[in-house]
């Protein structure tokens, strides 16, 4: 069973256990893949169904931020809960280690000293830490720390 099919296969788990809030965020999945899959022209694999999902989740976090600083308690909650809901469909968050460790090889491939190189660094890194959820942030600030910047 694909992605796609298993997101459908959980809303409709949904509508008989009446969850409506895993419904709304379910439907808003499957919105968002349908939406890529016509741009595409095509359905979409699960490599693109992940990289829908993990946008989406990225868009929820920087929502949460704005609701923060705004004081919307009500609406980070159900930001919040999207998160935990949607995040169910990515593979297992990247280790801060693994993180390391990618980019201590990918420093070593490029030969980088300096702040300058980062750019070739994130290059390297990203297809290192293909197929697990690694945040861009957390890869950024690790490979600052390597370079010295």
């Amino acid at each position: 069973m694909n992605l796609s099919d298993k997101v459908n296969t959980d809303i409709t788990a949904a509508m008989k256990a009446k969850d409506a809030a895993r419904l709304s965020a379910l439907r808003m999945l499957k919105a968002a893949i349908t939406t890529k899959g016509v741009e595409k022209g095509r359905d979409l694999e699960d490599a693109e169904v992940l990289q829908v999902v993990s946008s989406l989740v990225k868009q929820r976090r920087d929502s949460v931020d704005q609701f923060s600083k705004a004081g919307r308690t009500d609406l980070v909650d159900k930001e919040t809960a999207e998160i935990v809901i949607l995040e169910a469909y990515l593979p297992p968050a990247a280790s801060p280690e693994d993180i390391d460790a990618a980019v201590a090889a990918a420093i070593a491939e490029t030969g980088a000293s300096s702040p300058k190189d980062m750019g070739k660094v994130m290059k390297a890194v990203m297809p290192k830490l293909a197929g697990k959820n690694a945040d861009g942030r957390a890869i950024n600030e690790a490979v600052r720390r390597k370079l010295g910047a």
